[in-house]
């Protein structure tokens, strides 16, 4: 089982999407498991503050080390390290941009903790002493790492063993692995044809022929023409 401990200041905005679908299934079958950590139980103070200006000057303001500190070390002292692998990432818009290949070497260990960033930054010492790395989603920017957060679990959840199950996508079943590039092929269900516009007729958006006609070599011959590759690795 491999769990994934997030820490974010917001975990009742994330929480239900964890108890839903694929992900909640895995939960019940204890192939993963998702604690959340609200950040505030970490803050000094009676007034729970987890930010404070910047030196220096700057906008905004910035999440403190010593909250995090805490959870982290929390965390880790639940942990049995002798028998477990545990990797600790801070997610930043200035982190590597995650994809498939990362995923699959994260899906190898016992324990990921998840830091998520907010307001103008993070103190810098956590992703120097604290994290282990620093991952983004892309060359954008969110208000916080909370939706990163989820991304994250659910495509390092896809790769665990058992998963998917017997409900694997018809998409994946067909899809092999080459290298750094997934192969797909476009997929069509009922109606066989349908009508954006009720109204006209004319104006219908079919599902191809040969797909209706139990014609299998001629089917194999179209989804070979058909064929998307995606560079599941592609740098920016």
């Amino acid at each position: 089982m491999t769990t994934f401990h997030i820490i974010t200041i917001f975990p009742e905005a994330i929480e239900k999407y964890f108890d839903a679908s694929l992900l909640k299934k895995a939960r019940d079958k204890k192939i993963i498991k998702i604690n959340l950590y609200n950040l505030r139980d970490f803050s000094i103070g009676k007034h729970k503050q987890v930010d404070d200006r910047p030196f220096a000057g700057g906008p905004g303001m910035v999440l403190k080390i010593e909250p995090i500190f805490k959870a982290v070390k929390k965390i880790k002292s639940k942990i049995r390290k002798k028998d477990s692998k545990i990797r600790t990432i801070l997610l930043s818009l200035g982190g590597k941009v995650f994809n498939q290949k990362r995923a699959g070497a994260l899906s190898k260990y016992d324990h990921i903790i998840l830091i998520c960033g907010h307001y103008e930054g993070i103190d810098e010492r956590v992703s120097k002493y604290i994290a282990d790395e620093e991952i983004s989603l892309g060359n954008f920017v969110l208000s916080g790492g909370e939706i990163p957060a989820l991304a994250i679990v659910e495509s390092i959840s896809r790769l665990l063993p058992n998963f998917m199950g017997n409900i694997e996508s018809l998409e994946n079943k067909r899809a092999k692995r080459m290298g750094e590039k997934l192969i797909s092929v476009p997929s069509y269900t009922r109606p066989e044809i349908f009508y954006p516009n009720s109204k006209n007729k004319k104006a219908a958006w079919k599902v191809p022929k040969v797909l209706l006609s139990g014609h299998h070599k001629k089917i194999d011959e179209w989804r070979k023409k058909n064929i998307k590759i995606i560079e599941i690795n592609k740098k920016n």
